[in-house]
């Protein structure tokens, strides 16, 4: 396996392939919100130094991805925090230690773009809470949704 940085531009070919399963496995709502990335945004949030994708490859086949944005905080404008947009591994590869390989690439990055804080979140009906404790993340937060129209 191999796991590193890449530019979304090489890679979002490959992510289109793997999102469907995504969307699949971990989507509410599949009724009413139908997946449909902006990828016009996700390229110029790449262009601007915002958007970070880090991949996961078993001998070149894309297998899973982790992409995040980051901006300087708007509370301590000394920071840069980077939230996760998206985080998959396809489920052959759940097993065994994928997952946190993947997420220790991505923190080596950010550590050295200058990113204070990685903030990842996860879904409640499919959640990998004991990984993350595991690698030293703390739980932080609760977030809710409601659909409005």
């Amino acid at each position: 396996m191999r796991y590193q940085q890449e530019f979304l531009s090489s890679v979002y070919i490959e992510i289109q392939a793997l999102i469907e399963l995504h969307w699949e496995q971990i989507a509410l709502n599949k009724d009413e919100i139908k997946l449909n990335p902006d990828w016009d945004q996700y390229e110029a949030a790449e262009a601007q130094g915002i958007l970070k994708v880090f991949t996961a490859r078993d001998e070149g086949v894309l297998v899973g991805y982790f992409v995040v944005l980051a901006q300087r905080s708007m509370h301590y404008k000394d920071h840069i925090f980077a939230y996760n947009d998206v985080l998959f591994l396809h489920p052959d590869y759940r097993k065994g230690l994928a997952g946190m390989k993947l997420l220790k690439v991505a923190e080596k990055f950010l550590k050295q773009d200058g990113i204070s804080l990685l903030i990842v979140n996860t879904k409640v009906h499919k959640p990998f809470d004991a990984l993350l404790e595991r690698m030293g993340y703390t739980y932080i937060e609760n977030n809710f949704s409601k659909r409005l129209n």
